[in-house]
This record gives C-alpha cells, structure tokens and sequence, in this order.
C-alpha cells in the first residue's frame, strides 16, 4: 500500500499498473493514469487497519486514509483496499470508498 501511495506521490504510472492485479487491470489503465496523475498532489497517507497480509496469506485488506489537493482544495481519500498475491507477489486488486 505505501508503495503505490509513493507511486501516486512520484506520478509513476508505470508501477501502479505493474502492481495492479491482471484480474482487475483495466487495458486502458495506463492511459487513464496518464491523463489523470498529475490533477492531484497528494500529502500524506495514514493506515489504519491491516487485515491478513502477512507472509503465508493470499489475500489481505488495508484501510487507509490518503489526502491530497486538487485545484488548491484538500480532500480525502478512505479507502478499504484488497490485495492478492499473483506469482507470490502482492498485487492491488480493488478498493471501497
């Protein structure tokens, strides 16, 4: 999860597709990125509650809050994200708001 934050952060797209899961990849995921990164500027990322996750686990949830700027106003993202391994490597694979 901090990872990808960093790569929201840094505006590396590259990443946040290669650490997405192929089963929820979306084929225009990077151009979708491309076009939306640099909208926001984002500020600061605080976990609140991580559920499995751990080295024998498959899947795991992790409950965040992320804030950021767009056109100069503050906002918030919480989000209750899921991860899956997928070549024993985690990948993000979906999110609630």
């Amino acid at each position: 999860m901090r990872s990808r934050y960093s790569a929201y952060f840094f505006r590396r797209a590259d990443y946040l597709v290669e650490t997405t899961h192929p089963d929820t990849r979306s084929p225009t995921l990077r151009r979708e990125l491309e076009k939306s990164i640099h909208q926001l500027s984002w500020s600061g990322l605080a976990i609140h509650n991580v559920s499995r996750g751990g080295k024998q686990d498959k899947t795991g949830k992790v409950e965040f809050v992320a804030e950021y700027f767009q056109d100069g106003k503050p906002f918030e993202l919480h989000e209750l994200s899921r991860f899956k391994r997928y070549k024993g490597v985690w990948k993000y694979l979906d999110g609630k708001s």
